[in-house]
């Protein structure tokens, strides 16, 4: 890990997620609303932080989430889409923003491993962990085995 990324974990207090990487809870809407899964939280924000070769292991939420790029290197988000479609989207600079629906198995990884990326992400209605799933190998190739190289990268 370089000493910008170290610095970076330091000053904005991240923690190590469960899916790879390091975070912090930087808002959380007081406003609630009903949804499927109960009453939650309008909406939630956190910092998000790759650094080196570490990843955003694939997982699903049960809300939509927006990424946004603040600074560092391009991020490839790898996206397993409900209807069989695979995707990547590269967030950085020349694309700022990338939308995940909920329901998408996704996952992330830096485009050069020498290199840190500090992102925001932002959930409607707010992020749960009790909506949050991480995803088996052995399920996402037998639906999608076509993007063996990315779920053995991202498991």
């Amino acid at each position: 890990m370089t000493e910008a990324a170290q610095s970076l974990i330091q000053r904005h207090k991240l923690q190590p997620h469960p899916e790879g990487g390091f975070y912090r809870e930087t808002y959380r809407s007081e406003m609630r609303v009903e949804t499927s899964a109960g009453d939650r939280s309008a909406g939630t924000a956190i910092l998000y932080m790759l650094c080196g070769d570490d990843v955003s292991r694939f997982h699903r939420i049960d809300a939509d989430e927006i990424w946004h790029h603040y600074e560092g290197g391009d991020l490839e988000i790898y996206s397993l889409e409900p209807d069989g479609a695979t995707r990547v989207d590269v967030l950085g600079r020349d694309n700022l923003q990338v939308v995940i629906k909920a329901g998408v198995w996704f996952g992330a990884a830096l485009s050069h491993a020498d290199d840190h990326s500090l992102v925001g992400c932002t959930v409607s209605p707010g992020f749960e962990f009790d909506g949050f799933e991480l995803a088996d190998r052995e399920s996402l190739l037998s639906d999608w085995p076509d993007a063996k190289d990315w779920v053995e990268k991202l498991t």
